[in-house]
């Protein structure tokens, strides 16, 4: 069965390479899988597999009439708060697919925030065709269930994404804390200015080395660039392409800040102690699941002294999830793996 895969993949970003690298992983063995990618090239040669660029739409179409089902592959794909125009992509290949009688899934989706009515309407219809239906947070959940829409809830698909353990690491002085940041319209001049004084303050009383690591090189090294020159203690900027290596960075770390939501669920499931800056809703989800520390970014405190000590305090105090609380995370995200099985494999997923 040759399966059409649909996510914002081939775009650099860690997050979303580390779903396509989990669905690739869970995938049945009878599936070719075949990627839509923003940089086919490199996503053939990283993963081994057939793709196409995403927004070449007659090459689409064509490609989707070879294929017997359809994936959204993973994340936040269908809101309109970063984009308006993206949920009509996706909304659109989703309808496409449907409408030639392919076998569609939407998999480990993080649904919302939705606020057009079209937008609205359109992913109500498409997730009321699809073959099977996976999300991963309760809101998600909630909100398919006002819909009457059966779909499975379970923990991110990251959380069971193999991790390879990086050597580069090794060689780096003890303690360390990772920190990635990225470009947000929230996060001001001022902000980051108060967050770099704060880590400064954190790396003196804890005599951390500083790992800036960007999980989207566009957005994300410029900023890891620009405060490096303040970790007068010890710093240094990894960048890592493949997903299975920007998870195992987080084996041999002590404790990461981060405002990307994978750079968080990679942490805490290598039992790493996390603190959250939350720009997006998914990451005030996860906070609340997980009882996370953290902080909307435009309710960070303005005071850097209380940025600091509330850092230094949860490095001294706080702990690392259990070791058997993750294992039940990782085996409770295996259910996007079942998912994928009942629909492509044994068809007793149908609806009629």
């Amino acid at each position: 069965m040759r399966v059409l895969l649909s996510g914002y993949y081939g775009k650099g970003n860690g997050g979303d390479e580390a779903l396509l690298a989990t669905l690739l992983q869970m995938l049945p063995g009878n599936v070719t899988p075949v990627v839509l990618s923003g940089n086919p090239r490199e996503t053939e040669e990283r993963y081994g597999v057939e793709a196409h660029e995403r927004m070449n739409f007659q090459r689409v179409i064509s490609v989707m009439r070879g294929c017997q089902g359809f994936i959204w592959g993973g994340g936040s794909l269908i809101q309109d708060a970063t984009s308006r125009i993206s949920p009509f992509y996706y909304n659109g290949l989703m309808a496409i697919a449907q409408g030639l009688k392919l076998r569609t899934v939407a998999w480990a989706q993080g649904i919302g925030p939705i606020s057009g009515w079209i937008t609205r309407k359109l992913a109500r219809q498409n997730f009321a065709g699809c073959t099977g239906v996976s999300v991963r947070d309760k809101k998600s959940a909630a909100l398919l269930t006002e819909w009457n829409i059966p779909h499975i809830l379970a923990p991110d698909p990251v959380w069971a994404m193999e991790s390879v353990k990086v050597p580069e690491i090794a060689h780096l002085p003890t303690p360390r804390i990772a920190v990635t940041l990225r470009n947000h319209p929230d996060l001001t001049a001022q902000r980051l200015e108060n967050i770099t004084r704060a880590l400064v303050d954190l790396q003196a009383a804890t005599g951390a080395f500083m790992i800036l690591l960007p999980f989207q090189k566009a957005q994300d090294y410029a900023i890891a660039q620009a405060i490096q020159p303040a970790f007068s203690q010890g710093s240094a900027i990894l960048c890592f392409s493949e997903p299975q290596l920007l998870k195992g960075v987080f084996r041999d770390v002590d404790l990461a800040i981060g405002m990307r939501l994978h750079s968080l669920i990679m942490a805490a499931s290598e039992g790493c102690r996390a603190f959250a800056l939350s720009y997006d809703p998914k990451i005030n989800r996860l906070m609340e699941d997980l009882h996370m520390p953290g902080w909307d970014l435009p309710s960070l405190p303005g005071d850097v002294n209380t940025i600091s000590q509330t850092w230094i305090d949860v490095y001294r105090n706080s702990k690392s999830l259990p070791t058997d609380k993750i294992q039940t995370l990782v085996n409770a995200a295996q259910q996007h793996r079942q998912l994928l099985a009942d629909c492509l494999v044994s068809g007793d997923y149908l609806r009629g």
